[in-house]
C-alpha cells in the first residue's frame, strides 16, 4: 500500500473544503450543536440557497467545545479566512445567506473569529478569544474542523501516519516511548499507560485483548463523546497501534448506548478505516492483524470499572470482580487484556505522530500531557476544554470558563464526577494534576467538572452525587450496597430537617468504612463528595441539623417564600401561577402566601424576579 499517494489524495480532498471557489458553511454536529438545533440551521441554510439559486456546499463537522455558544458555523470563502459564528438562529442563517454567503459583509457583530492566514477587520482571531486562548488544543487539535465520517480529511490532518510509522518499529520500542512520554490512563486513577502494556506483553498467553473504555457515565462529563463524533479516527488509530505494541489481535470498544451518535460515527469509521487497509488483515503490508468490534452497553454506571466492563462484554451481569489478579493478566475470558479510556488512545495516537518529548513538553512533574474536560454548572463558558495538566482551578474557571454566571460569588467545583471530591473557592488555586487533586481531597477522574456558585447548598450537592452513586450500585458488596443507602438516608434527614447531633460523627464512620472494604471504585469513591464537603463546609451541616436551616436557601424542606409588602404591587401574577392557591390578596393591594398550603414550587418568585423582586426565600421556613 502507498500510504504517501493515499495522504496526498486525502490532502487534495480536504483542500476542496478549505480553498473551495464556492462558499463552504461548516455546521457544527455533534450532539451540542443538534439539540442546539444546527439541524434547522443546515436546512434553513440549504433551502435559503436553492430559492435562491446561490451556490453553497454544506459540511458537518463536530463540536469545537464552545458549547454555550452552539449552535455554530463557520463560512470558507476565497480569499478569506473561515469566519466562525456562534447562537446562530434561522433568521441569522438566512440573513448570512445573503449578506455573506451571496454577499460581502460577514455581519461582524454576530462573527466569533477567525482562523488561518488573513484578517478581516473587526474580527478577532478565534484562538486569542479568553476561552480558547489559554488553553493548548492538542487532543482536540481537529475537533469542530474536520468531518469526523470522512477518514480523508484525517489523514490529511497527520492521521495515521502514527500508525504508519509504528507498524515499521518493534513493538517493545513503542512501549517505550509511551513510558518516556509520561502518559498516565485519563480514565480515572492515572495508572501509568506503558507500564500497564508492559505488564500485559511480558503474560505468556497465545490470546490477548485490548479494550477501549468508552462508558463514560459522569454526570456532566461529556469528553469522551464530543472526541467519539468529533474525531473518531485518533482514538482508533491509538487502539491499533496499542495492539500492535502489546501483542492484540482482536479488540472491543465498550460504548453506552446512551451515545447513538458515537455509535453511528465509530461504526463509520470503522468501515472506512477496513476499506483503506488499517484494520483487519494485513495493516499497511506490515503482516500485523487486527480485528476491532463495538459492544453497546446498556449504561449502567458500574460498567466503566474494569472487571464489571469485562463482566458485560462476555455477557454476564455487569458486577466487578476482586483483583488480583488483574486484567493485565487475567482479563476478557481469563486472557491478558489491557483497558484503557478514549482520552489515553488518543494519546498514544498523538505520541506517536509527534515523538514522546514532544506530548511531555506541557504537564508538570508527575503529570505530562494536555486533559480534557468538560465544563458545566453556573459559568458563562460551558463546554468541552484542553488544558496543560498542572493549570490552576482559577485559571479554567475564570479565565476559560469566564467566571460564575449571573454576577455570583464562586463557592466550590466538584472534580472528577461522583467518586471525586468538591473543592472550595480557598483552594481555586490548586494545580490540576493527579497528586494536587489528590491532596485536595478530589481525583482527576475521567475529567468532569461543575461549578457551583454561592446559591449552591453543599449538603444538597452531596446528597445528589451520594443519591446517583447508590442508584447505581450493583449491589454485590454489602459496603456499597447497604453503607451507600444508609448515609444518603442521613443526608436525606438532615436537607428535610430531620438531622440529629451524632449525624456528622455517624456519616464519617460510614464513609471510612465504605471507602475500605467495598469491592471497587464505584464503591471506593463514593463517599468522595460526603467527605470533602464536611472536611470544608461544616458549618453548612451544622446549620441543617442545630437550626434547621439552610444558608443557601436551597433544601426545599428548610425553606419558606415570602411576599414583601413594600415591594408588592398587587399585580396578581403569582397569585394566578400558584398551583396551589396559597396566594392571596386584592389587586394593587400587597399578596400574602399561606404557608400551610405552600408548595414551595417556586413559580411565583421566578414570576416576580427582575420584575418587581417582591418574593424572596427564607430560611429556616416560617411556621
Amino acid at each position: 500500500m502507498d500510504f504517501k499517494k493515499l495522504v496526498d489524495n486525502a490532502k487534495k480532498e480536504l483542500n476542496l473544503v478549505y480553498n473551495s471557489e464556492k462558499p463552504v458553511v461548516l455546521i457544527g454536529s455533534a450532539t451540542c450543536g443538534k439539540s442546539a438545533g444546527s439541524e434547522e440551521i443546515s436546512s434553513a441554510i440549504q433551502e435559503e440557497c436553492i430559492k435562491n439559486d446561490i451556490e453553497c456546499k454544506l459540511v458537518k463537522v463536530g463540536c469545537i467545545g464552545l458549547c454555550y455558544a452552539e449552535p455554530i458555523i463557520t463560512i470558507i470563502k476565497a480569499n478569506n479566512p473561515p469566519v466562525f459564528y456562534g447562537n446562530v438562529t434561522v433568521e441569522l442563517a438566512k440573513e448570512l445567506v445573503h449578506k455573506y454567503i451571496d454577499g460581502e459583509d460577514p455581519l461582524e457583530d454576530h462573527a466569533l473569529g477567525t482562523i488561518g492566514k488573513g484578517k478581516m477587520e473587526n474580527i478577532p482571531n478565534l484562538w486569542t478569544l479568553p476561552v480558547l486562548k489559554p488553553q493548548v488544543r492538542r487532543i482536540l487539535r481537529n475537533c469542530g474542523l474536520i468531518d469526523p465520517r470522512n477518514i480523508n480529511h484525517y489523514l490529511a490532518k497527520g492521521g495515521y501516519s502514527g500508525l504508519n510509522e509504528a507498524l515499521k518499529m518493534e513493538p517493545e520500542v513503542i512501549v517505550e516511548k509511551v513510558k518516556k512520554s509520561g502518559l498516565r490512563g485519563r480514565g480515572g486513577a492515572g495508572f501509568p499507560t506503558g507500564m500497564k502494556w508492559q505488564l500485559c506483553r511480558d503474560e505468556k498467553s497465545d490470546t490477548k485483548y485490548l479494550i477501549c473504555n468508552a462508558d463514560e457515565g459522569d454526570p456532566g462529563a461529556f469528553m469522551n463523546r464530543s472526541l467519539l463524533e468529533s474525531d473518531p479516527h485518533s482514538i482508533l488509530e491509538g487502539i491499533v497501534i496499542a495492539a500492535y505494541a502489546i501483542g492484540v489481535q482482536e479488540g472491543y470498544i465498550y460504548c453506552r448506548a446512551e451515545y447513538p451518535l458515537a455509535l453511528e460515527t465509530l461504526n463509520h469509521a470503522i468501515s472506512q478505516m477496513k476499506d483503506a487497509g488499517f484494520l483487519g488483515e494485513n495493516i499497511l503490508d506490515s503482516g500485523f492483524n487486527f480485528d476491532l468490534k463495538i459492544k453497546v452497553g446498556a449504561g449502567a454506571f458500574v460498567c466503566g470499572e474494569e472487571t464489571a466492563l469485562i463482566a458485560s462484554i462476555e455477557g454476564k451481569r455487569g458486577t466487578p470482580r476482586t483483583r488480583p489478579p488483574f486484567p493485565t493478566t487475567s482479563g476478557l475470558w481469563d486472557k491478558p487484556t489491557v483497558i484503557n479510556n478514549v482520552e489515553t488512545m488518543a494519546s498514544v495516537t498523538l505520541i506517536m505522530q509527534e515523538g514522546p518529548s514532544e506530548f511531555s513538553k506541557v504537564g508538570s512533574e508527575d503529570s505530562k500531557g494536555t486533559k480534557t474536560f468538560s465544563m458545566v454548572g453556573n459559568i458563562y463558558h460551558t463546554g468541552l476544554i484542553e488544558v496543560p495538566l498542572g493549570t490552576t482551578l482559577r485559571e479554567v474557571i475564570f479565565a476559560i470558563g469566564g467566571g460564575v454566571a449571573n454576577g455570583k460569588k464562586f463557592k466550590a467545583v466538584q472534580v472528577g464526577g461522583p467518586s471525586g471530591g468538591c473543592i472550595p473557592k480557598e483552594f481555586v488555586d490548586t494545580r490540576i494534576d493527579y497528586s494536587s487533586l489528590n491532596v485536595a481531597g478530589a481525583i482527576m477522574g475521567s475529567g468532569g467538572m461543575v461549578v457551583m456558585d454561592e446559591d449552591s447548598c453543599m449538603v444538597d450537592v452531596a446528597h445528589y452525587f451520594l443519591k446517583f452513586t447508590q442508584n447505581e450500585s450493583c449491589g454485590k458488596c454489602v459496603p456499597c450496597r447497604l453503607g451507600t443507602k444508609q448515609m444518603l438516608d442521613i443526608l436525606t434527614d438532615i436537607t428535610e430537617g430531620r438531622g440529629r447531633k451524632d449525624d456528622i460523627n455517624l456519616l464519617k464512620e460510614l464513609a471510612h468504612a465504605i471507602k475500605d472494604s467495598s469491592l471497587c471504585g464505584l464503591g471506593q469513591g463514593s463517599p468522595n463528595p460526603v467527605l470533602t464537603t464536611l472536611r470544608y463546609f461544616m458549618p453548612e451541616y451544622e446549620a441543617h441539623i442545630q437550626d434547621k436551616a439552610c444558608p443557601a436557601n436551597h433544601c426545599k424542606e428548610l425553606i419558606s417564600y415570602v411576599i414583601i409588602p413594600e415591594k408588592c404591587t398587587g399585580c396578581r401574577l403569582c397569585l394566578k401561577s400558584c398551583p396551589a392557591d396559597a396566594i392571596t390578596g386584592e389587586k394593587k393591594q400587597p399578596h400574602f402566601i399561606n404557608q400551610k398550603k405552600c408548595i414551595k414550587c417556586g413559580s411565583c418568585m421566578d414570576l416576580c424576579q427582575g420584575k418587581f423582586d417582591s418574593i424572596k426565600r427564607v430560611s429556616p421556613p416560617i411556621e
